[in-house]
């Protein structure tokens, strides 16, 4: 019983917290599905990454703040419908409400079918811009969480080498802890700039951060 407790003690505090986090409010008024959008948003506003005009490819999309971030960057004046001046994929393997101008492939890019129909989408193109916000179901067992994590952003920094222009940049969410160094190490191998950014809507508590690699290297 104890245990019980204990848990609903922290599932309330973290309610609590979640409710009155100044993001999560700004998600609401603003329309944006998660406060993660705004994660992206700091990134991309400190580094410039993503223009009007370019092709943004969305791994791990659903729920859809980083599209709908994508989406107003897009287009004229941020607007959130009506004329697009580039193109956003999206992917994952769990389903997303649809977005107006995001194009949604629901699956494992790592499995020939959709792997397919997203060949098929880019039609020879490379992408400009690589987002990823993949993230594991946590065990709780530190090691394996780790190479969970680990192997994501692995897959991640393959399908940017296979679909991105050679000045594109690749933004992917990783986690302080093992391994972190050596998906750093990683991302120095395969790009030519490479900078680690902690967002200010990244919450404190969080191990949460994020890794931006520009310009692929050979």
């Amino acid at each position: 019983m104890k245990v019980r407790t204990k848990s609903k003690k922290v599932n309330k505090a973290w309610l609590n917290d979640h409710l009155n986090d100044p993001y999560v409010k700004l998600a609401q008024k603003e329309g944006y599905r998660a406060r993660a959008a705004y994660k992206l948003k700091e990134i991309d506003e400190s580094l410039g990454l993503i223009k009007p005009g370019h092709l943004v490819v969305d791994l791990g999309s659903t729920p859809g703040a980083w599209s709908q971030y994508v989406r107003r960057r897009l287009a004229p004046e941020g607007a959130a419908a009506g004329v697009l001046a580039g193109q956003i994929l999206a992917l994952d393997i769990l389903p997303m409400e649809p977005i107006e101008g995001v194009t949604f492939v629901q699956g494992d890019f790592r499995e020939p079918e959709p792997a397919a129909e997203l060949d098929k989408l880019l039609a020879g193109r490379k992408a400009d811009v690589v987002v990823s916000d993949m993230a594991p179901n946590l065990s709780g067992i530190p090691s394996s969480d780790s190479a969970r994590i680990s192997h994501l952003v692995e897959l991640a920094v393959d399908f940017a080498g296979a679909h991105l222009k050679p000045e594109g940049a690749l933004v992917c969410k990783v986690f302080h802890g093992s391994g972190y160094s050596q998906l750093v190490k990683l991302f120095k191998e395969r790009f030519r700039i490479v900078k680690p950014l902690k967002p200010k809507a990244s919450r404190d508590k969080s191990s949460e951060t994020f890794l931006v690699g520009i310009g692929l290297k050979g």
